[in-house]
């Protein structure tokens, strides 16, 4: 068998993977999605496991079917992406950074192909060798170009098996290396010019296809060319603009997160309650009652609030043996808002020393007790 058999059996996984701190979304939820494919009596495009209705319930959630939700955003959106990726077109999800573009990618791919694990990591470092194919050097020395010697990488594994690679922050990389994507997008085909024969082209299987996520403040680093854009379809994934869906997220995903770091308290309502409304006000510069006031420049997504409330539910448990209280939160603030900006810290003192002190509430005056606790 060969490493480009597209019969090799990516599904059964060492044990190690069962141990990962976060195995991917086919381990995760693999009794959801062989649930899912048993009882799936909808057409399905070639070459994917489950149908797009299949797919849909699998990221959106059926709780009569007891399969749970896994994505917090407009249904429209998963309708979009998943007839997108059953045509000729690749798709790219943009937005915000900690919007989960990542997450939603991920789940995707596990529906459609059963494995999204195909990924390649954008960066300024990344070569066309790493999303391409590369040479055992040894084999090429003793024996010249030949299949064994190849080494493939995400994007021809993908295409001679027929499934989905990810492609995490496509606009982290020179345009020069983005661009090899536009052959296998439109034709369908990468060449492989060292190897002879049938050898030196690979035709993508069915089930093919590429999903790219790409952040807004990004934007400009290494912009895509119209060409590579073309050959996407892009969607925009945005901010969950519900405080209530917003705080059951970061509840559920941070007790998550504290069960796998051995955590058994569960972290408090109330103090989530403070966490996620000062995390959406810092974001977008407006108040509960609508007064604007001072935004920070750092990342404050979702994503950064459940980082958050899983280190505050740590430092609780480990250091006093209990869930956590507003002193942590504080303290672990800090570490969120000074990334980009000198600035953002002092934004975040006046936020709790001037808009913290008008709310009622318990835990609101505990944080505004604990100010001191920023650093500087």
């Amino acid at each position: 068998m060969t490493a480009l058999d597209p019969t090799a059996d990516r599904a059964q996984r060492p044990p190690a993977v069962e141990r990962a701190q976060r195995p991917p979304a086919e381990v995760r939820y693999a009794d959801e999605l062989a649930a899912l494919a048993a009882g799936d009596g909808d057409p399905r495009p070639p070459g994917w496991r489950l149908s797009l209705r299949a797919a849909r319930r699998f990221i959106l959630g059926d709780p009569a079917a007891g399969i749970r939700r896994k994505f917090v955003g407009d249904p429209s959106l998963i309708d979009r992406a998943l007839v997108a990726l059953a045509t000729s077109r690749g798709l790219m999800l943009v937005g915000e950074p900690g919007t989960a573009k990542s997450l939603l990618s991920e789940l995707l791919a596990a529906a459609v192909s059963g494995d999204s694990t195909l990924t390649i990591q954008g960066g300024a470092a990344t070569t066309e060798d790493q999303i391409r194919y590369s040479w055992n050097y040894a084999l090429l020395v003793a024996d010249g170009p030949s299949p064994r010697a190849l080494v493939p990488a995400p994007l021809l594994r993908g295409m001679a098996e027929g499934r989905v690679v990810r492609f995490e922050e496509i606009t982290r990389c020179p345009l020069e290396v983005q661009d090899c994507l536009l052959s296998p997008l439109s034709d369908r085909v990468l060449a492989i010019p060292e190897l002879p024969g049938a050898d030196a082209m690979v035709f993508a299987r069915e089930g093919f296809n590429v999903i790219a996520t790409a952040n807004t403040r990004d934007r400009g680093v290494n912009e895509m060319s119209a060409a590579l854009k073309r050959r996407f379809n892009f969607e925009t994934v945005f901010p969950i603009p519900d405080l209530g869906t917003e705080l059951e997220l970061v509840e559920a995903e941070a007790g998550e997160l504290l069960r796998r770091s051995g955590v058994t308290a569960p972290p408090r309502r109330d103090l989530l309650e403070v966490l996620v409304t000062t995390f959406r006000e810092l974001r977008t510069g407006i108040t509960e009652r609508g007064d604007a006031m001072e935004r920070l420049s750092a990342v404050m997504s979702t994503a950064e609030a459940v980082s958050v409330a899983h280190a505050v539910g740590l430092r609780g448990w480990f250091l006093r043996g209990e869930s956590g209280d507003a002193a942590d939160l504080v303290a672990c603030l800090a570490g969120t808002a000074a990334k980009d900006d000198a600035e953002d810290l002092a934004r975040l003192r006046r936020y709790l020393e001037q808009q913290v002190s008008r709310r009622s509430g318990a835990q609101w005056r505990a944080v505004h007790d604990a100010r001191h606790l920023l650093p500087g």
